[in-house]
């Protein structure tokens, strides 16, 4: 007889040896990876001074040659252009568009752009394009101003354009951050140097931002204005401090500056010390901007907001306005970005058109990409997002170059996703999207009433700023001696922490000695040990606690700004009282630019009918291009092949203006237009006619079939042409 099983116990029995022995293992493990960590910190401090005493510290991953020295310019910089020598292995082709890399000067050394081999300068550089990188040095010259450091770039744009006169493409730009809008300034006064201009997480925009999701732009209300700025400046003894601006950057997230990011160094000891001292090598590099530079972008950026509205105009009387760039600008932005959210990067855009017909009367292009997740620095330093979409940016710039003018949106599709019969070259496709500036408005969310609350922002600086100028300045400058000056740099927090664990400590001495000894003899604990889960669990609420924190505080920032400057009676002391749309200058809005817009609609209502075969080809190789609802590489590869089947003896710029001026034509009046053709074709013999068709087959096959709306209008296109075989009737 079988004897019943027994009842399983659902608790599993105790076994207190082994919750000893876990934690003996955990204690263990977790003091070798204090020492461990201790000497990562140690091996930091060492590394920052090493890199600090040198004369350019920069954390370029490249050889790289000095071309230009912005100090030997009639208005010396301490900016420097520099060739990339391409690593072994990688070979650059001279006839390839040129790649100019500009870092951003934002507290922070240069060196970013090319930090590593998947980055900016790295795809660039496997793409066989000849780079070139715009770096600077820790301390500006005596002087400088934010116009010399714009008019250093155009000099550096130009000679890039003379090393490589013989290659018809203008160069590439690439601008991250505080560099994006230096190079649209430079763009904006010298806008045939400069090809297309990719700006990554670059704030245009400095008003703009969602509720609940852009705390820096509240900073300059929150402190009166820009009078804090020239007392940091005036403590330096006419140097900025980066580390103020670097400081910042933390405080908009704290439980990873003070806890996750030190973490996560703390509990993968083993394999994260190298990326870590990396990242902190140019993290710590902290630099020095000039009191003028400083203030000139505070009060007329931060807090003026007059970039984006055409405000600026330069020493010798020329207007900063952005609606001169005539280069495509690819925007890439991220939603997981808390420093440049999108609205700051895009703004620009709705602050100088009404509509996308003021974009293309202006022939403008204008591309821009919203990552979903990724962080700032992520935008120009992640390697998946350089493997990704800078690798496509980099592509495509070549295409881009010669998209008709508008606004788009572009996605970045894995290979693995495309539709039967697309076979992009690469891993993944590019499609773009035309958009409108009402579609745009989704992502900008403009509050037109905020802008009320920000110009009042502005007026208070300028009040705030005067007043600390007659009173509180002289005082402060008589006190300020450079030796002083030199002792608060050293004793800012931000730097503190680099010097107080590195070899110069002597409380440091033996530590060497006993990390290389647990090295030696490392016992790591398991993952599933029940201390180390605890562990986890702890910092996890940790990072949440310090989360909370941080929400409610620029919660409670944004609810005080919001009801401080909303006050009629503080708006009306400062002369701003009244409607909200007269606060903000819409310059796309103004008579004059009314005026130009329709000059120049009247002007191309005049060319519909004039022309060639060039102009009966182009225009019927857009109309049916555009026969699908977005757009993709595979049709820019029959733009590319339209230029070198029917226009190959043409340049460039004159293809660009064919291109360009055939879409503007199409876009006004459709339709006359397409029955502008067979006249355009008039003076050509049928046999003409027909190697001309044969072109456009050739065309329309460079990259796969046609989409079905597409065929269609290819035989509307067709039919136009036959007609314009048929000899016209003399009337009497």
């Amino acid at each position: 007889m079988m004897m019943p099983p027994l009842p399983v116990d659902p608790m599993p029995m105790f076994d207190p040896f082994g919750v000893v022995r876990a934690a003996n293992e955990y204690w263990r493990d977790a003091l070798e990876r204090s020492v461990l960590y201790m000497d990562v910190m140690r091996q930091r401090g060492n590394q920052y001074l090493e890199h600090m005493e040198k004369t350019k510290p920069n954390v370029l991953g490249f050889e790289a040659e000095v071309l230009v020295n912005g100090r030997d310019l009639p208005h010396p910089v301490n900016y420097e252009l520099l060739r990339i020598e391409p690593p072994e292995g990688v070979e650059t082709d001279p006839l390839k568009r040129p790649f100019v890399v500009v870092d951003p000067r934002a507290g922070h050394g240069p060196g970013i752009g090319g930090f590593k081999p998947d980055s900016e300068v790295g795809v660039a550089l496997r793409a066989g394009h000849p780079c070139y990188f715009i770096g600077f040095l820790p301390y500006p010259e005596p002087g400088q101003s934010v116009e010399d450091v714009v008019e250093a770039e155009i000099a550096f744009l130009r000679h890039v354009g003379e090393r490589h006169a013989d290659v018809s493409e203008r160069p590439m730009v690439v601008g991250n951050c505080q560099a994006g809008w230096q190079i649209m300034m430079a763009a904006a006064l010298e806008p045939d140097l400069f090809g297309p201009i990719l700006i990554a997480g670059a704030p245009l925009s400095y008003w703009a931002g969602e509720r609940g999701g852009a705390p820096m732009r509240y900073t300059g209300g929150m402190t009166g204005g820009s009078w804090t700025t020239a007392l940091l400046s005036d403590l330096g003894d006419g140097l900025f401090d980066g580390a103020w601006l670097v400081q910042n950057f933390e405080r908009l997230n704290p439980a990873n500056t003070y806890w996750a990011k030190q973490y996560n160094l703390y509990a993968n000891i083993d394999t994260e010390a190298q990326r870590y001292l990396e990242f902190e090598r140019w993290w710590g590099g902290h630099v020095f901007l000039g009191a003028e530079e400083i203030q000139y972008i505070v009060d007329n950026l931060f807090v003026g907001n007059r970039l984006s509205t055409a405000q600026l105009v330069t020493r010798d009387g020329r207007r900063v306005d952005l609606r001169n760039v005539r280069s495509p600008v690819v925007v890439f932005c991220s939603r997981g970005d808390n420093i440049t959210p999108p609205p700051q990067a895009l703004g620009w855009i709705r602050d100088l058109y009404e509509g996308v017909d003021d974009i293309i009367a202006n022939v403008q292009t204008i591309v821009y990409c919203v990552h979903d997740t990724t962080g700032h620095l992520g935008i120009f330093v992640s390697g998946s997002v350089s493997r990704k979409e800078h690798t496509e940016f980099t592509a495509n710039m070549d295409y881009i170059d010669v998209l008709p003018p508008g606004l788009y949106e572009t996605t970045v599709t894995p290979a693995d996703e495309l539709t039967a019969g697309a076979s992009p070259e690469r891993d993944y496709l590019l499609e773009f999207q035309q958009r409108s500036v009402e579609e745009l408005d989704e992502e900008i969310q403009h509050r037109p009433e905020d802008d009320t609350r920000f110009a009042t922002v502005a007026r208070v600086s300028e009040i705030n700023l005067g007043l600390y100028r007659l009173f509180v300045q002289p005082w402060v400058r008589a006190t300020v001696t450079p030796d002083l000056a030199t002792w608060i740099r050293r004793l800012h927090p931000s730097r503190l922490r680099y010097k107080v664990f590195c070899d110069r400590n002597p409380f440091m001495y033996g530590l060497p000695a006993l990390a290389e000894g647990v090295r030696e003899d490392r016992h790591p604990v398991s993952e599933d040990n029940p201390f180390r889960v605890i562990e986890g669990l702890v910092s996890n609420e940790i990072v949440f606690g310090l989360n909370t924190f941080r929400d409610l505080r620029d919660r409670a920032m944004e609810w005080l700004f919001i009801d401080l400057y909303g006050q009629p009676l503080l708006q009306a002391l400062v002369g701003l009282h009244g409607d909200a749309h007269v606060h903000r200058r819409r310059p796309g809005a103004e008579p004059e630019h009314r005026r130009f817009i329709e000059r120049r609609k009247a002007e191309l209502r005049h060319h519909i009918a004039e022309g060639g075969a060039h102009e009966a080809l182009m225009r019927s190789v857009i109309y049916i291009l555009g026969g699908a609802p977005g757009t993709d590489e595979r049709n820019f590869k029959r733009l590319r092949a339209s230029r070198a089947e029917l226009e190959p003896a043409t340049d460039l710029a004159s293809y660009k203006r064919l291109v360009r001026d055939q879409f503007f034509i199409l876009r006004l009046d459709r339709d006359a237009a397409l029955e502008a053709i067979p006249e355009l074709l008039r003076g050509e013999s049928g046999s003409a006619i027909d190697a001309h068709l044969q072109h456009l087959d050739h065309v329309l096959a460079a990259s796969g079939e046609l989409s079905e709306h597409a065929a269609a209008r290819y035989q509307q296109v067709r039919a136009l042409f036959e007609r314009a075989k048929t000899p016209r009737v003399a009337t009497s």
